[in-house]
């Protein structure tokens, strides 16, 4: 399902554990990470689309999170030809998101990465909240840096001392923030598609 522009209606998870990490998972049988995401069907509404994917990737179900907040309006990426299929070209243009920040209120052994036949991570973990801006594949980073920042206001507290809580902004790499690596660290290598990969404007689930 495309708009008239080309984009297919999309959802992005930012889900946090207590310590205001963000989940992070592998893609299956490939060596790219990223959020939960996943289109959104005919008759869903974003918020209904976010809990499908939520529980087929992450097998977690609605009284498992808290909504923290979701971005105002959509925001947008375009895919390069050279990743989307080619009998797509020419009518699919990118995603059109709509990003949740979730806050996780079970326990981490209730993720399940098999909640379906059809899993889409085979590893997860925890990371600084701005790490996968620096780590994702390039065509999504300017999308994970806008909602990331457009989110980054309704993070919960933590201690007094949070130094997240008492920046003024909330650029990449700001001394100060989640995800400063700090001085002399390595930095994680970009994650870029595999071999052969493609986007596709209509994947299953």
């Amino acid at each position: 399902m495309l708009d008239r522009e080309g984009f297919r209606p999309n959802v992005g998870i930012i889900l946090l554990n207590q310590k205001n990490q963000v989940f992070w998972g592998k893609r299956i049988r490939t060596h790219s990470w990223q959020f939960p995401q996943g289109g959104i069907d005919r008759g869903e509404s974003p918020e209904q689309a976010m809990y499908r994917e939520l529980h087929e990737e992450v097998g977690l179900k609605p009284e498992h999170v808290r909504i923290v907040a979701r971005t105002r309006d959509w925001l947008r990426y375009e895919v390069p030809d050279r990743y989307i299929r080619r009998d797509a070209r020419g009518f699919y243009k990118g995603q059109k998101q709509i990003w949740y920040l979730l806050q996780l209120m079970a326990q981490d052994h209730q993720l399940n990465l098999r909640a379906t036949d059809h899993p889409e991570f085979d590893a997860w973990r925890w990371t600084d909240y701005w790490v996968p801006v620096e780590v994702v594949v390039e065509v999504k980073r300017g999308v994970y840096e806008m909602a990331l920042t457009e989110l980054a206001r309704y993070v919960p507290r933590q201690e007094r001392n949070n130094r997240f809580l008492r920046s003024g902004g909330s650029r990449i790499g700001r001394p100060g923030m989640p995800g400063d690596l700090g001085p002399g660290a390595v930095r994680p290598a970009h994650f870029e598609l595999p071999p052969g990969a493609s986007f596709d404007p209509n994947p299953q689930g």
